[in-house]
């Protein structure tokens, strides 16, 4: 008996759908990863046959090994010998009495284990939250520089601010002064390879993270390097929050004005953030000619004590299995007694992460968390809400930020330890990404950074629990169905 044209149809159906069952297992399965982002994969390969293996093909498979062996390689500035040196100065160091500086010495003594990260004292540290401000002094900065400029971003746009930077950088590598751009290829998108023709002909250099010319062909979206650093001569440095961009200035009426931290620094800090720049840049370069080699004229002796702020820092990537900035912020977690105070535009914590923060409400502990009004990214910021409702049910104190986008990365707690950089509080920070933060221990620092929270409570609205559960069910839908792709969004 023939089959009629819809048995044929139903047939070609199960079929498609059992060919992609056992093909999103094999494939989800046979890459190592944590259970919840292979829980995460499957249910997008399942719930999207077909279109599913695109968006993994782009986004769900882990670097190449060549790409991961180039930046594992790069350790010749480790300088193991001296961090030894420091770890056994450190240990020697008489038993502090204080409770605060226990808690120092146990902070310190990861980040020097699980990153090589150097303790670095008497740094002078400024604060901006106006990129205007930010990037009047870098510019100045840069202006006045005489051997040396690295600049790694991970958005630098062809715009108004991205134009003025490229000029200016054009402008010092014909004064003779050594300028390299590292920027992401993904996080630039638009910017040609082109567009810094004229820097190079003025002999400064220009290059993607990790060699990746065209993100057409880059089948490996979701590892991005998203560092902010500069550093000029070797003696003054910038980390934080803002990239290269109109948008970052508040000139773009989508986000308004845009509210970030950043943070200058001068002192023992910009070595690490030298180290860090030289170490992305020869992993990005193949040939052994355009690698920084002799790497010590860019680190000029420090004699002067610029200022009083303690501080390492801190880099991940998935290069590395650790998480070290994840684990940074947990320990900082961990460790308050009286608040934890944090701003941050992505909101989505892994368990380790939500069950530190449950911890701490429970015992008493005043969390605040600032997150914006306004999504930059639709299903991010549903999840972001999703989480943030969890947290507000628990204790937390949950603020919207309501005077355009909020784009800061901190974190301050007991007015004693502060962490400020590129790592957000979700997955992809803790996982995927690139990232940079200094933390500091210096209650001015921390002084300044809990004064710059209180000033933003005036422009945030307080989400109770009462306000979340009274949202739109279509909307709370929306939030739970986000938090289904946490791992992987």
């Amino acid at each position: 008996m023939l089959l009629t044209t819809w048995q044929i149809i139903k047939l070609i159906i199960w079929g498609i759908i059992i060919i992609n069952e056992i093909a999103a297992l094999y494939t989800v399965f046979r890459e190592k990863r944590d259970i919840a982002a292979t829980w995460a994969w499957l249910l997008v390969l399942t719930l999207i046959p077909v279109l599913g293996f695109i968006l993994y093909a782009f986004l769900g498979r882990k670097l190449p090994q060549d790409k991961m062996e180039r930046i594992q390689s790069q350790t010749e500035l480790e300088l193991s010998a001296a961090i030894e040196e420091q770890k056994k100065q450190f240990l020697d160091m008489p038993r502090p009495k204080k409770q605060t500086m226990r808690m120092y010495r146990r902070t310190i003594m990861l980040f020097q284990s699980i990153d090589n990260a150097f303790l670095t004292r008497h740094n002078q540290v400024d604060i901006y939250t106006d990129g205007q401000k930010l990037f009047q002094k870098m510019f100045d900065d840069l202006a006045n520089a005489q051997k040396s400029i690295h600049i790694e971003f991970y958005t630098i746009y062809n715009d108004q601010i991205g134009n003025q930077l490229r000029t200016l950088l054009e402008q010092k590598a014909a004064e003779g002064v050594e300028v390299r751009v590292l920027y992401d290829s993904w996080g630039s998108m638009g910017v040609k390879r082109s567009f810094y023709d004229a820097l190079r002909q003025n002999g400064g250099l220009a290059e993607p993270f990790l060699m990746t010319h065209s993100n057409l062909f880059d089948f490996r979206l979701n590892y991005r390097d998203h560092r902010k650093i500069v550093t000029i001569d070797g003696k003054i440095g910038y980390v934080g929050g803002f990239n290269v961009g109109d948008q970052y200035l508040g000139r773009l009426p989508k986000f308004g004005y845009w509210r970030d931290t950043h943070l200058r620094v001068i002192g023992g800090g910009v070595y690490s953030l030298q180290q860090r720049f030289i170490r992305d840049w020869n992993a990005s370069q193949r040939h052994v000619q355009d690698k920084i080699i002799h790497y010590r004229p860019y680190f000029p002796p420090i004699t002067v004590k610029q200022g009083n702020t303690a501080l390492q820092i801190v880099s991940n990537g998935p290069e590395s299995p650790l998480e070290k900035i994840k684990l940074g912020y947990l320990r900082l977690i961990n460790a308050a007694q009286d608040h934890i105070w944090i701003q941050t535009p992505y909101l989505i914590p892994d368990d380790s992460v939500l069950d530190a923060l449950r911890i701490a409400i429970h015992s008493g502990v005043d969390v605040r968390i600032m997150i914006p009004c306004k999504p930059d990214h639709p299903f991010v910021y549903r999840a972001t809400q999703y989480y943030a409702h969890q947290l507000a049910n628990e204790g937390a104190t949950i603020y919207f930020y309501q005077n355009g986008f909020l784009h800061a990365k901190t974190m301050v707690v007991d007015g004693k330890m502060a962490s400020v950089g590129s790592a957000n509080l979700d997955f992809r920070s803790f996982k995927l990404n690139f990232e940079i933060n200094a933390f500091m221990y210096d209650h001015r620092i921390t002084d300044q950074l809990e004064q710059i929270f209180v000033n933003d409570i005036r422009n945030c609205k307080v989400m109770t629990p009462e306000m979340f559960a009274a949202q739109p069910v279509w909307l709370r839908f929306k939030q739970t169905f986000s938090r289904l792709f946490s791992p992987i969004l």
